[in-house]
């Protein structure tokens, strides 16, 4: 699904599907703080790519929420990982939305920087980490946008959901976002 966006056609899109098996620049892991895997996402992640992945990341000493580190890939087919720390939800009066707003900024900073063109990212915090997921989606695909109108790396992003609730509440945050853009 590709949507159009001040004349750039698809630098967007979405994915249902499993985000271990992109293969391009980055995939992004929605991690915890002390960067060794667990479970969901990330425990995918690390089962997809080998134990070498486990080996760097404990070079890194873990990870603050709404930071984010990059490793290498190993066995995935995507080149790198961008691990990064989504905030776990305590009713959102607690800074959850400026901290998932800064995990993805943080990531895609990352990606620039390394110049990776192509990222493939899950919706961080919408797991065990209890971020509702509409408000979740609001603030990753706003973020995402607002990124690719302002700078030309990465060229491309992926917003990959692992189920078709998922797919269908980014389906319609997206659309909705993109006719309040038209109408503004």
């Amino acid at each position: 699904m590709h949507m159009h966006r001040n004349g750039e056609l698809g630098r967007i899109t979405l994915e249902f599907g499993d985000i271990t098996r992109f293969m391009g620049d980055a995939i992004v892991n929605a991690a915890n703080e002390s960067l060794m895997g667990g479970g969901g996402v990330d425990g995918a992640i690390h089962a997809a790519a080998g134990p070498e992945l486990q080996n760097e990341c404990w070079t890194l000493h873990g990870c603050a929420t709404g930071q984010a580190k990059l490793t290498g890939g190993y066995r995935l087919p995507a080149r790198h990982v961008i691990h990064t720390v989504g905030p776990v939800w305590h009713g959102g009066t607690h800074g959850e939305e400026a901290l998932l707003d800064n995990a993805y900024r943080s990531c895609l900073e990352l990606a620039e920087q390394h110049v990776l063109r192509t990222v493939a990212f899950p919706a961080i915090s919408t797991g065990v980490y209890g971020y509702p997921l509409e408000q979740a989606t609001r603030v990753a695909l706003r973020t995402i946008l607002t990124w690719l109108e302002e700078h030309a790396v990465p060229e491309h992003v992926t917003c990959f959901c692992y189920d078709r609730a998922t797919l269908g509440t980014y389906e319609a945050v997206l659309a909705l976002l993109l006719k309040h853009e038209r109408n503004a």
